[in-house]
């Protein structure tokens, strides 16, 4: 029974990502690139090292998909007060454009759960957060 349910899990990831990717393409981002700037529109300023917590993603990738950002006007890094932290912040191009990738966000995620209930979705958020690392470990930023 385990294994097939992580299989399912690990299928449907990788549906979901596959997905977010083509509605992703309007804008030349993917999902990884995506997945910084929710969190940045989320919880506002953030650094480095608060990303990859909250993403529970290794340092290194974090940093280099962060500079693809950079590199793309989606985001602007700056020091912080501790000179080593970097923050890292949307751009002025991200905050104008963040609503209608949102809105394509939302289209996408209403029509894969279509055929879930209200109440089946509210169930499936909390079972997957269940899942894994306890929450205090993982949302650094109490969301």
């Amino acid at each position: 029974m385990r294994n097939l349910l992580f299989h399912e899990i690990h299928q449907t990831s990788r549906l979901s990502v596959k997905e977010v990717n083509e509605v992703l393409k309007e804008f030349d981002l993917y999902s990884s690139q995506w997945s910084v700037l929710f969190c940045l529109k989320q919880f506002g300023a953030m650094t480095q090292k608060e990303i990859w917590q909250y993403l529970n993603v290794e340092a290194p990738t974090v940093t280099r998909t962060i500079a693809r950002l950079e590199e793309s006007r989606w985001v602007m890094r700056r020091e912080g007060e501790d000179k080593r932290a970097r923050i890292v912040v949307l751009s002025d191009r991200a905050e104008r454009l963040m609503p209608q990738i949102e809105q394509r966000i939302t289209e996408l995620e209403e029509r894969l759960l279509a055929r879930l209930t209200d109440e089946e979705q509210r169930q499936l958020i909390e079972l997957l957060r269940k899942i894994g690392v306890e929450p205090e470990e993982k949302d650094v930023r109490n969301d």
